[in-house]
Parts: structure tokens; C-alpha cells; sequence
């Protein structure tokens, strides 16, 4: 099941939100810390962002700016405002897609599976340098030679990949594992970190994961 969060100020419109999405098998979260709102959709780490411009404490379209540093998270614009410099403004800061209220239900539902559809196909392979990472085989290869990862291997990598350098604490991955079904505890957690550098060795990228002491890990 697909999580999307939803950063939207209005109670209404977030309950008619999560209705909405419930109804179509997504799993909404609604973010309820604004003072703080980078660092709670960052650790939540949600499939998709459902992002309005008029919020408390930031504008919708400078947090955009400001999460595109650090996260390719997929994010639609849901916004009241329809002046096309917003909708312009808010794609050069990286939004995926943008919708004006009020919506037809249907269209954004739509848009949402477009935007995941899209994502999902172009995340199949990725890239770090020179590897590239092969999302559904599990399999991280350079020219010469190719690896296989285990399943929470290849969760680790992805979640460090997706927060490229920046620190990501223990507590997010165990999150984003957990988030995939894969239940592991605090010294297993250290065992496939351990095990992941090793793997990355093998193809020639030796202590990319570095360890900041009480902080927690940062992709090279």
C-alpha cells in the first residue's frame, strides 16, 4: 500500500483527503507539525506528497524548494491559487504535478497514480556515481562485476540514496523498514549496514556509507 502524506492546513479539505485516498487503497498521513515540516516528511518519508502553497510558518512552494535539496520524493502541488506563475514557480522548484481546488476527485486521483506509475518506472534503475542499482533484481553492478543485496540491503541503500547527503538517523531506516513489512531490531540493523559497505566494497566504492557518531549514517 502507497503512502501519501498530506500537508494541507484546512481541516476539511484534509479529512475529505484521507477519505479520499483511504477509499482508493492509499494509506494517508497528515502532517500535523508545520513548525517543523521538512523534518517530519523527511523522516516519514512518504511514496507521495500532496503539498499545498498556503501553509503556517513556510510557503508550500519554498518548502518544496528547500525538501528538493535533500529528497526526490514525488510531490503534487494541491493549491487554491491558479495564477499560472505559481503553477510555473512551483514546477521549477521540482513539483511533479499541480492541481487547483477545487478539484475534481477523480482528476487527482488520477494524477496521484500517473505521478506513481511515472516514479516507479524511471526508479527502476537507478544511479550512484558510477554503479547503478537495479531496484527489482536487487542487484547493484559496475562494468565488471555485479552483486546481489538481500531485501533489507537493498531497503537500506535506497533510503540512503533518496536522502543523499545528509545525515539519516538509525530510527528512519528501522522506520522505512518497517514500512516494508521487513521487522528487524537495533543489532540487525547494524549487521546489514555492515554487510551493505561490504557489498559496495565489491564494486569498488569503499566507505561511501559513512558513520556519524550519535547522529547516525550519510551517503557519500
Amino acid at each position: 500500500m502507497k503512502t501519501i502524506m498530506i500537508v494541507e492546513d484546512d481541516t476539511s479539505i484534509r479529512q475529505e483527503l484521507v477519505s479520499l485516498l483511504e477509499n482508493s487503497f492509499y494509506k494517508p498521513i497528515v502532517l500535523e507539525n508545520f513548525k517543523d515540516a521538512k523534518k517530519e516528511i523527511l523522516t516519514v518519508s512518504p511514496d507521495l506528497l500532496l503539498l499545498d502553497i498556503n501553509i503556517p510558518y513556510m510557503n508550500g512552494e519554498l518548502l518544496l524548494k528547500d525538501l528538493r535539496k535533500e529528497s526526490n520524493l514525488p510531490i503534487i502541488m494541491v493549491t487554491s491559487r491558479s495564477s499560472e506563475s505559481d503553477e510555473v514557480l512551483s514546477m521549477s522548484y521540482g513539483a511533479d504535478d499541480y492541481i487547483t481546488k477545487p478539484y475534481n476527485p477523480n482528476i487527482l486521483l488520477l494524477r496521484i497514480a500517473a505521478v506513481l506509475k511515472r516514479v516507479g518506472e524511471s526508479s527502476e534503475i537507478q544511479k550512484y556515481k558510477e554503479l547503478e542499482i537495479h531496484m527489482p533484481k536487487g542487484i547493484i553492478k559496475n562494468k565488471e562485476k555485479e552483486v546481489i543485496l538481500t531485501k533489507n540491503e537493498m531497503i537500506i541503500l535506497n533510503y540512503l540514496l533518496t536522502h543523499k547527503k545528509r545525515i539519516v538517523t538509525r530510527d528512519e531506516l528501522m522506520t522505512d523498514l518497517w514500512n516494508n513489512d521487513e521487522y528487524i531490531n537495533d543489532n540487525a540493523l547494524t549487521v546489514n549496514i555492515s554487510r551493505l559497505r561490504a557489498k559496495l566494497k565489491e564494486v569498488g566504492y569503499e566507505n561511501v556509507i559513512e558513520t556519524r557518531k550519535k547522529a547516525g549514517y550519510i551517503l557519500l
